[in-house]
């Protein structure tokens, strides 16, 4: 089922990442008491009666203002604009009606778009504050009085965008689409696999370190399925991010590996495993992403019998604790092995999404006790009662026993490798939770 989009604009510094990060239902967005901290589009999941929706929280608009920054964020919140289904038009209670308000009500209004009118920094509850009438002015409707900083009125507000969300459809053609976040630091050649994916020059390649700021989607379709392919400005050391155009590209890229169903790991041949590539990995591990290592400029490695071996076992050690990511090596230029990527993003997505019988687990949770015995402390022995799986994405297993504090970690990692054994799981972390007798919830 399509998800309505919302999307968040208004000038700088009236609140717009505030009322983000309260329909967001946490901290996503910077907050900072400075004009035009959020650059890039951020996308978030909220609900309101029931429907499920996305939220896009927007660089602010300047109409008037020449300077470089600013006029890369008008186009950002453009660009949110043109996708979304509903408007959120967010003004300032305190500064009144002002002309850049005027200038952005009136380019809202030619997108044809619903638009449904806040007036942030209404902080006190109760009767409207008489102030707020003058935005009738602006043309765009009743103008509802909110404060995203203690949530009054926002519900109202809601309640007005739900009315605009389009009708629910069974039917949406992306569903079985695999989307695929391309990451890694800058320069591994991000750009250049999606040319090569796409056939076409789509995205900008260049030597220059953080040549792409933004996130680019790109949809493919062949024989092996259809993919939406996100091509992420790459990632530093957050010690090297000077400018703060690219902090927001960092976060931007963070966000894509949160709307991805599988990581490609991007790893440059010449440098190999490096200390920001194992931050990047864990980022998408830590999501609990499906993942694909992808050691690219392959082409330009002196190689013998036992290179890739060798190598292989190098990215093994630089990466250890995601032991299940296939390793695939590449040339994004010259089309070396490329082709083989879509069928690992094909086995990867669907073992992140495996679901295993109970009856099955518990077979195998019996073979692997009877094997190794659990671990005891002081004279009192582990026991284990059964297992089920919780959820997909990652698989998640609830292991259920007598003492937690007996399940010691070794124990956990040596019967996910009896899973991973028999079920393989190729490509996916596992996630094991351990609940004791009594507990209710962990």
């Amino acid at each position: 089922m399509s998800k309505p989009i919302v999307a968040i604009v208004g000038r700088p510094n009236v609140g717009k990442s505030q009322l983000f990060n309260r329909l967001a239902g946490k901290r996503l967005s910077i907050v900072e008491d400075t004009p035009g901290v959020t650059r890039d589009r951020l996308y978030a999941d909220s609900e309101w009666r029931g429907r499920s929706f996305s939220v896009i929280d927007t660089g602010g608009i300047e109409p008037r203002n020449d300077n470089e920054i600013l006029k890369f964020m008008r186009y950002q919140a453009e660009a949110a604009i043109h996708h979304a289904d509903v408007i959120i038009f967010i003004t300032d209670l305190r500064t009144g009606v002002t002309a850049s308000d005027e200038e952005v009500a009136s380019m809202l209004q030619r997108s044809g778009k619903p638009i449904v009118l806040a007036v942030n920094k209404c902080d006190k509850p109760g009767a409207p504050d008489p102030n707020i009438f003058e935005f009738y002015n602006l043309g765009l409707g009743e103008p509802y009085g909110i404060s995203a900083l203690h949530g009054y009125g926002t519900g109202d507000m809601l309640d007005a965008v739900y009315e605009h969300f389009p009708e629910e459809s069974e039917n949406d053609a992306d569903d079985d689409r695999i989307r695929i976040a391309l990451i890694g630091k800058p320069n591994v050649g991000k750009s250049s696999l999606l040319n090569r994916v796409l056939g076409e020059e789509r995205v900008i390649v260049s030597n220059v370190a953080g040549t792409t700021r933004d996130s680019v989607d790109a949809d493919v379709e062949n024989e092996h399925g259809k993919f939406t392919f996100i091509d992420t400005a790459g990632i530093r050391k957050k010690s090297k991010i000077e400018e703060k155009i690219e902090k927001f590209s960092v976060m931007r890229s963070l966000m894509a590996v949160e709307r991805a169903d599988v990581c490609v790991i991007m790893i440059d041949a010449q440098e190999g495993v490096t200390e920001q590539d194992t931050k990047v990995a864990g980022e998408a591990h830590n999501a609990g992403k499906a993942c694909i290592i992808v050691v690219n400029k392959w082409d330009t490695v002196e190689k013998d019998g036992s290179t890739m071996k060798e190598y292989t076992l190098r990215v093994r050690e630089g990466l250890a604790y995601m032991p299940y990511a296939p390793v695939l090596f590449i040339s994004a230029k010259t089309g070396q092995r490329v082709d083989k990527l879509y069928s690992l993003i094909a086995e990867v997505y669907e073992q992140n999404h495996k679901r295993i019988p109970t009856g099955q687990l518990n077979s195998i949770l019996a073979e692997a006790t009877s094997r190794v015995q659990p671990p005891t402390d002081k004279g009192r022995r582990l026991k284990i009662y059964y297992v089920t799986q919780a959820g997909v994405t990652p698989p998640t297993f609830i292991f259920f026993c007598n003492d937690a504090r007996l399940f010691h970690f070794s124990y956990q990692r040596y019967l996910e490798n009896q899973i991973r054994e028999v079920f393989s799981l190729t490509g996916t972390p596992v996630r094991i939770v351990v609940r004791q007798r009594g507990d209710k919830e962990m």
